[in-house]
């Protein structure tokens, strides 16, 4: 009995033993995986904290170590062309998991320029000074001591009608979607132009479902009746000027090929697949130069649904050369000068051009001409601003304020609004007004505390007087500003004097006169004409400007992923 008994005990302890061992060897990989996907969380902390502060233009070191839950994050950020590279590395009780993710600087809401105008180009007056960067679709025209601090481009003026159009009824019959799978990533459109000349720049009609990223806009050439792998311009269509209606988006071209009458090319729009980020244009079947499909560039190409679409588009060609003249250009080595034709310009680093003369150094001919560049806002997003303010309700009649101060926003105005003798508006929400905008006299136009590092807009239908010591302010945090626009075509569109300023000023279908020691932060105009003594000192912090409504600046996330 006694060997039995000691034999059921040993059977007994080696089946506990067998039945242990596995247990506790679970419990070791489930203690393990926990551990590891605490690091991981941990890392896409580390990540989303600099994303961050990138997005919003506080200060970030390139490397840096952070306290997540208790465990250790250390991340990097590291630049590559066009981009940055942002990696975390999560340590949780020495388990490591690492998070990897490439950004690309935003284009849409992000001001790069103190100046930028469409093809009226820039006027600089009697010492007149641009303290940043010109780019103008026009000429750059100085006189006695006008000066440009950064560099000065003058792009060569896109043709004004378009040889190429399909935009017909005004309200699209049907549309093409695309980006939504992998069959049907890209969208592309053939078409035939009438004269042979330079491409400039396209206009798409499309809008966007969920957050797609940007598109690659190319012109390729013919392989058989699809896009042929030679790519002969490409631009940058940005996903922040697109909204959720559609609206026509320019892109301008990187290089200005000749085409050939007759020929037949590709209009290609590329980027991802996601089925609750996508894309989608107007469309009809009238237009006889071409047809559109739908798959992906250097894969297949399929038939629209229904077959025979065509994308609702626009194709420019021609235009004039342009050319800078008149001025100082630059602080520095590399601050350049270019444009088809540049005459006495004092520049102090390279001076790009074909045909010149007067200048302080010969013309380098090594690069092409500038290409027109698009401005940083779409009517799409003035049509959000616009919705924005509505939202908060109606004033009917015309607004006029002074001697005191008050909230205003959201809020549409039918009417004009004056600001007048010392009077302090606090900016609550977008205001709209349907007429002309006076801001004189010592009055304050400022954004509340509650935007923080968001900027605020006020949109007019009329024209903007600026004058008389009249100051605009953001929130009083870093990125933070107030930006005037305005849909007027007039050639009075914005007139700032008298020391007034301190705002981003756009009128892209106007002109922008500066006058008497006025100025602005930034400034985009079909037109801009900078009288005697007017400045316009540009931020860089304008390139991250994020409204509270509307379009963001700043960075766009291209890849995100874990990595070894």
């Amino acid at each position: 009995m006694v060997i039995g008994i000691i034999f059921f005990i040993s059977v007994s302890v080696a089946s506990i033993l067998g039945l242990t061992n596995p247990v506790i060897r679970h419990l070791a990989m489930a203690t393990s995986a926990a551990i590891s996907r605490q690091s991981f969380y941990a890392a896409e902390a580390g990540v989303e904290d600099v994303i961050y502060r990138l997005k919003f233009g506080f200060l970030t070191s390139s490397s840096q170590t952070l306290d997540v839950g208790g465990h250790s994050v250390v991340t990097t950020v590291a630049d590559a062309m066009n981009s940055k590279i942002v990696t975390a590395l999560g340590d949780a009780n020495n388990y490591i998991r690492k998070v990897e993710t490439e950004l690309t600087t935003g284009v849409g809401a992000s001001f790069h320029y103190g100046l930028q105008t469409g093809v009226g180009g820039i006027t600089m007056g009697n010492n007149s000074t641009v303290n940043g960067n010109v780019y103008s679709n026009g000429d750059i025209t100085g006189s006695n001591g006008a000066r440009i601090t950064g560099s000065a481009y003058a792009a060569n003026t896109a043709a004004l009608i378009a040889d190429q159009i399909n935009d017909a009824p005004v309200s699209p019959p049907s549309t093409i979607q695309f980006g939504s799978s992998s069959a049907q990533e890209d969208l592309t459109q053939s078409f035939t132009i009438s004269q042979t000349m330079p491409i400039n720049r396209i206009e798409v009609l499309i809008r966007k479902v969920g957050t797609p990223g940007n598109l690659t806009a190319m012109i390729t050439d013919d392989d058989g009746g699809k896009p042929g792998t030679n790519i002969l311009a490409q631009g940058t269509l940005s996903a922040s000027v697109v909204t959720g209606s559609l609206g026509w988006i320019e892109v301008p071209m990187s290089s200005n090929p000749e085409l050939i009458a007759g020929q037949t090319y590709w209009l290609v729009l590329d980027g991802g697949n996601n089925a609750s980020r996508y894309y989608i244009v107007g469309a009809n079947s009238t237009y006889a130069n071409g047809i559109a499909k739908i798959g992906k560039y250097g894969g297949a190409w399929n038939d629209t649904s229904p077959a025979g679409l065509d994308a609702y588009f626009r194709i420019f060609i021609g235009g004039l050369t342009s050319s800078i003249s008149n001025m100082n250009v630059g602080s520095g080595s590399t601050d350049d000068a270019r444009a088809h034709n540049i005459t006495e310009v004092n520049v102090s680093g390279a001076l790009y051009c074909q045909t010149g003369s007067g200048n302080n150094k010969p013309c380098d001919t090594s690069l092409p001409d500038p290409t027109p560049e698009a401005f940083p806002i779409s009517d799409g997003n003035i049509t959000e601003w616009k919705n924005a303010a509505q939202s908060g309700g109606v004033i009917n009649g015309n607004v006029y304020l002074d001697n005191s101060s008050s909230s205003m926003g959201p809020k549409k105005i039918n009417g004009n609004l004056t600001i007048d003798n010392n009077y302090i508006l606090n900016i609550t929400g977008t205001i709209w007004v349907t007429g002309n905008i006076i801001v004189s006299n010592g009055s304050t136009v400022k954004l509340t505390a509650a935007y923080g590092h968001d900027s605020g807009v006020i949109v007019t239908d009329g024209t903007v007087d600026i004058s008389n010591n009249s100051t605009f302010a953001g929130s009083g945090q870093s990125g933070s500003y107030v930006m005037l626009v305005t849909t007027s075509n007039s050639d009075n569109a914005v007139g700032v004097s008298n020391n007034a300023g301190t705002v981003i000023l756009n009128a892209q279908q106007g002109t922008i006169n500066f006058a008497n020691n006025s100025g602005a932060k930034s400034a985009a105009a079909k037109q801009i004409n900078m009288n005697n003594d007017s400045i316009v000192t540009y931020e860089s912090g304008l390139i991250n400007v994020n409204f509270s409504s509307g379009p963001g600046g700043g960075y766009d996330i291209l890849k995100w992923k874990e990595v070894e």
